[in-house]
């Protein structure tokens, strides 16, 4: 008998052993599910611009219960917005009354794998829950999915997003292609959300960059006009002090350009985070880029985006903003596309290659170190004439003047 115990002992070994084995091997494949997300158009742009103008929830307050309905087309804009975070990643929502499918492809980093998940939810009487889920080929079944939604969200819920997350949600149904949502909005609605997405130590991160700006504009009169030559490199000194005490060379640039991006653009860390409502005002001062106040706005913003959000997302913003001007603004400005460009390079920089940056920023800066001379390249151009002499966004003469701004980023010695 004790043989006989044994040598089921054995088996089971060999088929736990296995089945540890085929598991990986079941939930990995070779090709994702879903292909990764193109870069958002002009148009992707404008359309997230207006949903989200229509539905600020600071237009009506009042605590009262709220409805927010999202098309299946704009929520997955949204999704691929946010999978730009993250390399080579791509999520897809298609909903219908009652239920939605959800998908997910990752890529596991230099392995040429992917992570794959297909997931059908039900609507619940709150939230959605999982009705069916494949990670690869392997099924998991729903029992087990949705104990793990809810160990996560007992895990979560001490913090304070998922609190306010939970307070806010009242339901979410699937209808039509088309996600309703149900919430409540507070008076301190956003002020908490904002807390929430700034972290103490990424707090007193910036208060370091902020109290360095208030006294490098200290200098300064009033409003005086300052070149964005003259403010990057007290901050990204700043920046490589820091990040030799051991803190993080891309976080460290990230909160460099921020705090310069809002002084310039008149804007304050106390907009952006409640915190910062005590902490010392900076003097204003008029930030110049090549005797002008609108191309440190280009170059700076673009170079955010490119932080938060990657490059493409950068460009087509700045492109989309061209396109706005050339039918109601100023007029399509290849000059200001150069600074978006510079400014997009210049934050995927900081996010890619901090040490080389904040390097670069020390050893004594020229604007021309950082932004081409335009001054040559037509501006204020109406649509019209924009579509005579170019064609359009993508024709050849627009690409041949958009490799011509290429061409000379590559030959900026930051960029180099």
């Amino acid at each position: 008998m004790g043989r006989v115990l044994r040598k089921l002992g054995q088996y089971l070994l060999i088929a736990l052993v296995a089945l540890v084995v085929a598991l990986p091997l079941l939930a990995l494949q070779t090709t994702p599910l879903l292909l990764p997300p193109q870069a958002l158009s002009a148009a992707d742009i404008q359309r997230a611009k207006d949903f989200l103008q229509r539905n600020d929830p600071r237009l009506n307050p009042g605590p009262q219960l709220r409805h927010l309905t999202l098309g299946e087309a704009d929520l997955n804009l949204l999704l691929g917005h946010l999978a730009l975070r993250w390399p080579r990643l791509a999520a897809e929502v298609r909903v219908q009354p009652g239920t939605a499918l959800l998908r997910v492809s990752k890529a596991v980093a230099g392995t040429g794998i992917w992570l794959n998940v297909d997931a059908q939810l039900r609507q619940g009487p709150r939230l959605p829950v999982v009705e069916s889920m494949r990670i690869g080929r392997l099924p998991v079944p729903a029992v087990l999915a949705n104990w793990a939604l809810q160990r996560a969200k007992l895990h979560l819920q001490d913090g304070a997003e998922a609190q306010l997350a939970s307070e806010l949600i009242a339901r979410i149904a699937f209808g039509p292609q088309q996600v309703r949502l149900a919430y409540r909005w507070q008076a301190d609605s956003l002020d908490r959300a904002l807390a929430g997405l700034w972290p103490v130590a990424e707090q007193q991160r910036v208060l370091a960059y902020q109290t360095r700006l208030v006294s490098v504009a200290a200098a300064y009169p009033l409003h005086a006009a300052v070149s964005l030559a003259d403010l990057l490199p007290p901050l990204f000194a700043l920046a490589r002090e820091r990040t030799a005490e051991g803190n993080p060379a891309a976080a460290e640039s990230r909160a460099a350009v921020l705090t310069l991006a809002l002084h310039a653009n008149h804007r304050s860390w106390s907009q952006m985070m409640p915190a910062a409502r005590s902490w010392p005002a900076i003097r204003p001062l008029t930030v110049t880029l090549f005797g002008r106040e609108d191309f440190p706005l280009h170059f700076l913003i673009s170079a955010v985006i490119a932080i938060e959000g990657g490059g493409p997302l950068a460009d087509a913003i700045g492109v989309d903003k061209e396109l706005a001007d050339a039918r109601r603004g100023s007029g399509f400005s290849f000059n200001d596309i150069a600074a978006d460009r510079a400014g997009s390079r210049f934050g995927l920089l900081a996010t890619q290659a901090p040490l080389k940056l904040q390097a670069a920023m020390v050893a004594g800066l020229q604007e021309r170190d950082f932004m081409p001379d335009v001054a040559d390249l037509p501006e204020f151009m109406r649509e019209a004439d924009f579509m005579k002499r170019y064609g359009g966004v993508g024709a050849p003469g627009y690409l041949a003047m958009m490799n011509e701004i290429e061409a000379r980023l590559d030959g900026l010695a930051v960029f180099k």
